[in-house]
């Protein structure tokens, strides 16, 4: 079981999504789509004591493609492009 089972309660609630690592820790993820047909999936890994270890960002354009990722968390790397629209 979790260290700490309520911060692994909360992220199940906010991000609605998760699949167990094989390190013990979990990847959370939820997505939003924009209003042009864009969408960003933003993703939180944690590790077994669900301390966060990462934080990013995937922008897709209207046809699902990839097309930029934002590293955020340990840090903020900014905007990197994969591809052109």
């Amino acid at each position: 079981m979790k260290l700490d089972t309520q911060k692994g309660l909360k992220n199940e609630q906010k991000f609605g999504h998760w699949k167990e690592l094989s390190n013990g820790g979990r990847l959370y993820w939820y997505e939003v789509i924009g209003q042009f047909g864009c969408s960003a999936c933003y993703f939180k890994e944690v590790d077994a004591k669900e301390k966060t270890v990462r934080f990013y960002q995937e922008i897709y354009n209207d046809k699902g493609e990839l097309i930029e990722i934002h590293e955020k968390y340990p840090k903020d790397k900014g905007h990197k492009r994969i591809s052109e629209e």
